[in-house]
């Protein structure tokens, strides 16, 4: 889990994938001698392999199930939907406090978002497609400049 960026400077592609950190795998090692609690008086011997095998599919299934924000292809692509740099205007870079106001209140009902709580930084970006309803997009990443860069070379 060491590998959560990938950023090719050469083609200017971008790639992470927005896992949470290490303290959270490591509560979830809770689940080990939780499982391994339950199964102690129906089998001891599958108790402990049980509760490790647990950890290791549930750790495994939300890492894969974690969103990937990628520019590839002159394509921003953030979860599940993708649109050309093209479409994209002014890029934001927020930090804590400006990610909090942005995902608050104030935000509009139509914004794309693709936010993650343990992640704090992220970037707006403007989406400047007349078709499109979505005017922003909201993103959590861990690298907001290396994200707003890699669109500004993909344009």
């Amino acid at each position: 889990m060491t590998s959560r960026t990938a950023v090719n400077t050469t083609a200017r592609s971008y790639r992470e994938r927005l896992v949470p950190g290490i303290g959270f795998f490591i509560a979830l090692l809770l689940l080990v001698p939780a499982v391994a609690l339950v199964l102690t008086p129906v089998n001891a011997g599958i108790a402990l392999p049980t509760g490790i095998a647990v950890y290791l599919i549930v750790a495994g299934a939300i890492t894969l199930m974690c969103p990937v924000v990628s520019v590839q292809n002159g394509r921003l692509v953030a979860g599940r939907a993708e649109i050309p740099v093209s479409e994209l205007g002014r890029i934001e870079l927020l930090g804590a406090d400006g990610m909090r106001a942005a995902i608050g209140p104030g935000v509009d009902a139509r914004s794309y978002l693709v936010v993650r709580g343990w992640i704090h930084r992220g970037v707006r970006i403007e989406n400047i497609d007349a078709a499109d309803p979505a005017p922003q997009w909201i993103i959590t990443t861990r690298h907001p400049q290396k994200l707003a860069e890699a669109i500004e070379a993909a344009r």
